[in-house]
């Protein structure tokens, strides 16, 4: 067995220490940005050090190869996404982590021969499970992201039946695998797992995809951890760990924001009926559509507004503008705060990354639980993009996928403002009753134009 050089061991540890500053950094947005190059930096120390501690490295030219190409595909990806296509790249990006990690074991068990102890087995074994569902599962997440897919839950016949015998034969293969290691057993292991990370994702629903973006990521660090135990890689254990801990907290945290046990995320939808996930037919039924002026007018004499972002912000790269929109009404004394959801938008923390981009000062994006009950004093709640977080159905339709759900109390205020491209339902696939309130009014268009006609007539008051 090679020693690790001293002066590797200290690169490593000072790239661990640097993971944990970085996840430090990512928890508030005023030194998420420090953070994030902390751990860029930690990453680049310890992919070096792994070359200058192994000078006789073999395959040294295919390693670098994939780094050229895996550089020549991330690099131009990460700077063009948009911020709305942010969320498919993670859940990819994710994905791509948890296959890596699975492979590796793959090749490991291959090659190995016998394993040292049954502990490594188990390790590489619980490896090529964990990432193998993580694979699969974030590659749909990234379909149904991307709409490439249904949003809306997959519900196959019988459905729950057939997850939990692919789940138990899954653990079974592991289990048989870790006492009679064969390639066939390993074949069958790994062609279960992949299959496994489809069905658990299937039948997950739109609203609830952040929560699973989550989960998976929590799945990809266990998986990296287990596979640095494989290898005898301490910083990926360290990494790992500090990834698949981050992930489970904020999993956790998010499901609560649902308003229900992640058990209810994951398998409630195998008991949904067509109902629970229909669209409605609400385009019959009469609303009250409003222009840019008179918008403008209500929000230039009201004293408090409330803004409530969600993802057609994003789509429609209006948070410039709603900043605008914002520091002029500041101007003229009234008081403005954003309503910000756990859920809003395609992945956590979407919204405070999106209105950051516009410089939008921290102390005015105030969280769910603390902005409710300043709804029934708020004159004008003007909602941009946003559907599901604001829809009373979580409270008052059971059969809703959405059903349980904490919502912002934006039908409390005097008046709500939509600005919405059409009647068209929001991720979960269900009818906002609150549009066809009658202190609602509607302002149909891209949201961005919507908002800089807002801007101009404001202006001109």
């Amino acid at each position: 067995m090679t020693l690790t050089p001293v002066w590797a061991q200290l690169a490593d540890l000072f790239a661990a220490v640097c993971f944990v500053l970085a996840l430090k950094g990512l928890s508030g947005p005023k030194t998420a940005r420090n953070g994030n190059m902390l751990g860029a930096i930690g990453a680049l120390v310890a992919v070096v050090v792994v070359f200058l501690a192994n000078p006789h490295m073999k395959h040294l030219w295919l390693i670098l190869i994939a780094i050229v190409i895996g550089i020549a595909i991330g690099y131009p990806a990460a700077r063009q996404v948009k911020m709305t296509q942010m969320p498919q790249l993670v859940a990819l990006f994710n994905g791509v982590g948890g296959g890596a990690a699975a492979l590796i074991s793959v090749i490991e068990f291959l090659g190995a021969g016998e394993f040292e102890s049954k502990g490594v087995l188990t390790a590489t074994v619980f490896t090529v499970v964990v990432g193998s569902v993580s694979f699969t599962g974030s590659i749909l997440t990234f379909l149904k992201l991307q709409e490439v897919i249904t949003t809306r839950p997959i519900l196959l016949p019988a459905g729950r039946f057939i997850t939990m015998l692919v789940a138990l034969l899954t653990l079974v293969a592991a289990v048989w695998l870790v006492v009679a290691p064969t390639t066939l057993l390993l074949v069958v292991l790994l062609a279960l797992s992949l299959l496994f990370g489809l069905l658990l994702v299937m039948p997950v629903g739109g609203a609830d995809v952040p929560i699973v973006i989550s989960l998976l990521n929590a799945f990809t660090g266990l998986s990296v951890a287990a596979s640095g135990y494989v290898l005898g890689n301490v910083l990926l254990i360290v990494a790992g760990t500090l990834v698949g801990a981050s992930g489970t907290l904020l999993t956790r945290e998010m499901a609560k924001a649902m308003g229900r046990p992640l058990t209810n995320t994951m398998f409630g939808a195998f008991t949904a009926t067509a109902a629970a996930v229909g669209t409605g037919g609400g385009e019959e039924r009469p609303i009250r559509s409003s222009t840019p002026q008179d918008v403008a007018i209500m929000l230039a004499y009201a004293s408090k507004v409330i803004i409530v972002p969600g993802y057609g912000l994003a789509v429609a790269q209006a948070q410039h503008t709603i900043r605008e929109l914002v520091d002029l009404l500041t101007d003229r004394g009234v008081q403005v705060d954003y309503a910000i959801h756990p859920v809003a938008g395609r992945m956590p923390g979407h919204m405070n990354v999106l209105l950051a981009e516009a410089n939008v000062p921290y102390e005015q994006l105030k969280e769910m639980d603390e902005i409710n009950p300043e709804f029934p004093s708020t004159e004008v709640v003007l909602v941009v993009g946003a559907n599901d977080v604001v829809n009373p159905a979580a409270k008052t339709e059971p059969s809703a996928p959405i059903y349980g759900m904490p919502i912002l109390d934006v039908g409390s205020a005097q008046q709500v403002v939509f600005l919405k491209r059409s009647m068209r339902p929001g991720f979960a696939g269900i009818e906002n009753e609150l549009l066809f309130d009658p202190k609602t009014t509607l302002l149909f268009g891209d949201a961005k134009d919507s908002l800089t006609k807002v801007v101009k007539d404001l202006e001109a008051l």
